[in-house]
């Protein structure tokens, strides 16, 4: 029986400060609140996630042979995560994000490029798309992925009865042509407001969500921050608020939404519950630092979804 989910493509490490207002002059000391060091990245993130909400996770992808892979790899490893996948790339540094964190939760950031972008389909990675009940495809725009070998995974954990889901690295205006790749084997497709956006051309997320599905997605969920997602799922199409609070940090966010949505559909949930609870895990990174924040397991995931204040209402 196929259990746990896959996550391939892009794997950081972020370091998050706040709160940094302003770089201040000169070479002295300025006190802030927090720095928090996590792995991170659009498949390392959400692995990390959805580990912590319970999940069987492997990650497919790649780090450097410095003192941050080795730390990334740590992390992972104390999370429970499977790295069988995840290669170490010899003479190479791991990607790594600095973000400097206001105090409005904004967050300015400084990436230094590493091995992280070069996810390869090798035979660990096709191995664990093979054997997972889910894939979350996370590589559009990794050089080793494009053209056609993440296509490849994609097709074969779907042909093995994986449900797929499939989000985005910082796409280029070529990742269209990678979505016609890659689309017709995913069925959720998770990208940013911006991300449908700049790819669609539209300024309607439903309208940037049915170009999507037109393209072989069988359902969309479009990530809004602060204002929600909008949801085109099993014939509904609706809205969905987001939760009223006051973010601290909005780093991994995004991923985090794609693992707490994964994590519901693996308990059963109906996709549309599954998209709430997604933004309830969002809600919990944003309250705290790095890619966890105060997020702490399913449960506690639950309780807050009834504690917690949708935005609009009274």
């Amino acid at each position: 029986m196929k259990t746990g989910l896959a996550c391939i493509g892009l794997t950081t490490l972020d370091v998050v400060a706040r709160a940094i207002d302003a770089l201040p002059e000169g070479e002295g000391t300025t006190l802030i609140e927090g720095i928090a060091c996590a792995p991170a990245g659009t498949a390392a993130g959400a692995a990390l996630v959805a580990a912590k909400l319970g999940m069987s996770v492997s990650l497919a992808s790649a780090v450097g042979d410095d003192l941050v892979g080795r730390f990334i790899r740590m992390a992972l490893d104390e999370a429970g995560v499977d790295l069988r996948a995840l290669e170490t790339l010899p003479g190479l540094p791991s990607s790594t994000t600095v973000l400097a964190v206001d105090s409005a939760g904004r967050r300015p950031n400084f990436h230094a490029l590493g091995a992280g972008m070069l996810a390869a389909a090798t035979p660990q990675a096709l191995a664990a798309a093979r054997s997972a009940r889910f894939l979350h495809y996370a590589g559009i725009g990794g050089p080793r992925l494009d053209g056609g070998p993440g296509a490849d995974l994609v097709q074969a954990g779907r042909e093995t009865g994986a449900t797929v889901t499939c989000d985005l690295i910082s796409p280029q205006p070529s990742a269209l042509d990678e979505l016609k790749r890659i689309l017709p084997h995913v069925d959720y497709f998770l990208p940013s407001a911006a991300e449908a956006r700049m790819l669609t051309g539209q300024d309607d997320l439903f309208a940037a969500a049915d170009i999507f599905i037109s393209l072989g997605a069988r359902n969309c969920l479009v990530k809004n921050g602060g204002l929600g997602s909008v949801v085109v799922v099993d014939g509904a199409r609706t809205t969905l608020p987001a939760y009223a609070i006051k973010p601290i940090d909005t780093t991994s966010c995004g991923d985090s939404y794609c693992a707490g949505f994964i994590a519901a559909l693996d308990r059963g949930w109906p996709p549309l519950a599954a998209a709430r609870f997604a933004t309830a895990t969002a809600a919990l990174v944003a309250q705290g630092l790095a890619t966890l924040g105060k997020l702490e397991s399913f449960e506690a995931t639950e309780a807050a979804m009834r504690a917690m204040t949708l935005n609009g209402d009274v």
